[in-house]
């Protein structure tokens, strides 16, 4: 018998989830929750094999339980419930320790297939979904290295700068620059990275090697 605790807001689709895991013999509910803050109050009282939870819910979502989780101990296989919709939201989720991820429009067998693989401690991804994710990756990863290519020698030396906490009037009398011309240079370079500010700015330039 394997133990589920289901974390899903909706009441419709949890108690649609619940009514057909009551189907399988091999699958028992000992805990539901509408929220991620009741999610956790329920874990913390029982312990379940598997946590089916949803993304997108009120005051805690998927991805703030899983980080809660993580912090009190309660490493228990979670499979997250997904749209298509939710790319950027599935990979926090598997990077905060999730450990599969599922549409929620999947046949019964499928929800149990990968119960069930959780259960024995191994991963579950869905082929659909993975390479929905893959290839939102490779888009963005794409435009970074257009965005480091589109860099030029001057800019990179500005973005170091600022990296090292120097003003504008600093790197202008650094560079030999009219504070002006370092200005739009420093506009460039946010724009260019897509980013709003300095500090934005620095932190992805770091996550992208270039500093």
């Amino acid at each position: 018998m394997i133990k589920v605790v289901l974390v899903e807001d909706q009441n419709l689709v949890r108690e649609g989830i619940k009514g057909l895991l009551a189907l399988r013999e091999e699958i028992q509910v000992i805990g539901e929750a509408e929220d991620g803050e009741q999610g956790l109050d329920v874990l913390r009282d029982v312990q379940p094999d598997v946590v089916l939870l949803d993304i997108r819910m009120p005051k805690k979502d998927g991805v703030q339980m899983l980080h809660a989780m993580q912090s009190e101990g309660l490493t228990i296989p979670t499979l997250v419930l997904t749209t298509f919709d939710d790319h950027d939201l599935v990979l926090a989720c598997l990077k905060a320790g999730a450990k599969g991820y599922l549409r929620k429009d999947v046949s019964l067998d499928e929800l149990v297939s990968a119960i069930q693989t959780l259960s024995l401690g191994q991963d579950w991804v869905q082929p659909a979904v993975t390479s929905r994710i893959e290839g939102h990756k490779a888009a963005i990863a794409y435009t970074d290295a257009q965005a480091v290519q589109s860099l030029t020698s001057i800019e990179l030396q500005v973005l170091r700068l600022i990296a090292a906490g120097y003003s504008n009037q600093e790197i202008a009398e650094a560079l030999s620059k009219s504070v002006g011309t370092v200005r739009n240079q420093v506009s460039f370079i946010l724009a260019k990275l897509d980013v709003r500010d300095r500090t934005r700015a620095v932190l992805k330039a770091i996550d992208l090697g270039i500093i």
